[in-house]
C-alpha cells in the first residue's frame, strides 16, 4: 500500500437539531499510512447504515459513547485486508468490524478486539448479506426474538418496520420457528414483498390511514399478540400494546419515529403502559452488542436458513461514499427497500 493512497472520510461537525442534513458532515481527506506491529490495514468495501446512527449523534449518555464532534463517522462494514502485520489476519481476508465512513482504516494492535475486527466467509453470503441478515441486524433479530420473545410454536409474532434490515429477519425466523408473522410496513409495495416473498402471514400498511394499523392488528391477531417486536415507537407501540394476549413479551429495538426530534424534545412514550399489568406482560429492551460472544451461533444457523432458501434477504445499496448524508436520510423518510447498504468500493 502506498504511503501517498488518499483516505476519504465523513466527520461530524455537528450535532443535528432534528433530521441530520449535509451541513451536519464534513468531508476530508488524508494519507492512508502503514500497519504498526501487530496492527492491520483494511479497505472498506461496504458500510451498513442503521436507525441507531442517528442516536450516536446526539450528545448525553447512552448504550455507547456519542461520536465527538471532529471524528469520523461510526459504522459497522465489511472491508478486505490490504496490508498486515498481525499474524491473525492475511492480505486478501474479508473481514467486519466498526470501519467507520471511510475508505480505509488502519487498526493498531491495542484496538483490534474493541473495533470488533472479525474474519467473515463469503461462502455463507454475500457482502451484503454479512450486513443483513448475517451482521448486526440479523444478530439484533435473533437475539431479540429468541432471547427475549423466547417464541412458541403457535404465537402470533407481530414486527413493526417489517420490511427493513431487522424486521424482515424476525418476521422470517419466526415462520421457521413455527409461529404467526404479522407485518408492519409502509407502503402497498413492501407489504406485498413481505407477504409474498418473504412468507409473513400477513403485512399491515400504516399508511393506509388513522385507523389502518388499529384496525389490521384486531383482524389479523384475533386471539392477541403474543410477542411485539418494536422498531419504531410511537403510535404503533399504543396500538400494538392494545392487543396485548397474556403474558406477551415485547421487545423494545428502536424507535426510528422519535430519532429525528428536536434535541429538546423528548421521546414519546406509550400511553397504553397499563395493559403490561392487566395482560401480565412483559416489555424489555434490547441492545445487540450483549450478544457479541455468542454472534458466531446465530451466524451459523441463519447461514443455513440462507443455504436452504428458508430467508431471504433484500438490501438496499446506495453506491459512493459522498452520498452517504443523502443516504442516510433515506431510513427516516422510508425510501430505502430492505437493508440499506452504502458501497464504498468494488469487491
Amino acid at each position: 500500500m502506498s504511503s501517498t493512497q488518499s483516505n476519504r472520510q465523513v466527520r461530524l461537525a455537528k450535532r443535528p437539531e432534528g433530521a441530520a442534513t449535509r451541513d451536519n458532515w464534513q468531508f476530508t481527506t488524508e494519507p492512508v499510512g502503514e500497519p504498526a506491529e501487530g496492527g492491520v490495514l483494511v479497505k472498506t468495501l461496504s458500510l451498513s447504515l442503521d436507525p441507531a446512527m442517528r442516536g450516536w449523534m446526539n450528545e448525553g449518555k447512552s448504550y455507547i459513547p456519542p461520536v465527538e464532534i471532529g471524528a469520523v463517522m461510526r459504522a459497522g462494514g465489511v472491508g478486505r485486508v490490504v496490508a498486515s502485520r498481525n499474524p491473525a489476519f492475511a492480505v486478501g481476508d474479508t473481514v467486519y468490524g466498526s470501519l467507520g465512513v471511510q475508505e480505509y482504516i488502519l487498526v493498531p494492535q491495542e484496538e483490534i478486539k474493541r473495533n470488533g475486527l472479525t474474519k467473515i466467509d463469503l461462502r455463507a453470503g454475500s457482502v451484503t448479506q454479512w450486513l443483513n441478515v448475517l451482521g448486526m441486524p440479523g444478530m439484533t433479530g435473533y437475539f431479540g426474538l429468541m432471547d427475549i420473545g423466547e417464541p412458541k410454536a403457535g404465537d402470533t409474532v407481530v414486527v413493526s418496520g417489517a420490511a427493513g434490515a431487522v424486521g424482515q429477519t424476525v418476521g422470517q425466523l419466526a415462520k421457521i420457528k413455527g409461529c404467526r408473522a404479522i407485518g408492519i410496513a409502509g407502503g402497498q409495495a413492501k407489504c406485498d414483498w413481505v407477504v409474498e416473498e418473504l412468507g409473513f402471514d400477513a403485512c399491515i400498511d400504516y399508511k393506509a390511514g388513522p385507523s389502518a394499523v388499529r384496525d389490521g392488528l384486531k383482524t389479523h391477531c384475533p386471539k392477541g399478540i403474543d410477542i411485539y417486536f418494536d422498531n419504531v415507537g410511537g403510535e404503533i407501540l399504543d396500538a400494538a400494546l392494545a392487543r396485548l394476549a397474556r403474558n406477551a413479551r415485547i421487545i423494545i429495538c428502536g424507535a426510528i419515529s422519535q430519532y429525528n426530534n428536536a434535541n429538546s424534545a423528548p421521546a414519546q412514550g406509550p400511553k397504553n403502559y397499563l395493559s403490561l399489568l392487566v395482560n401480565r406482560a412483559r416489555m424489555q429492551g434490547m441492545v445487540v452488542f450483549d450478544y457479541a460472544d455468542r454472534y458466531h451461533v446465530a451466524v451459523a444457523e441463519m447461514a443455513g436458513y440462507l443455504k436452504d432458501g428458508r430467508m431471504k434477504s433484500r438490501e438496499d445499496v446506495v453506491e459512493g461514499i459522498d452520498t452517504f448524508p443523502e443516504a442516510l436520510t433515506k431510513l427516516f423518510t422510508g425510501e430505502n427497500f430492505g437493508k440499506l447498504v452504502l458501497k464504498v468500493a468494488d469487491e
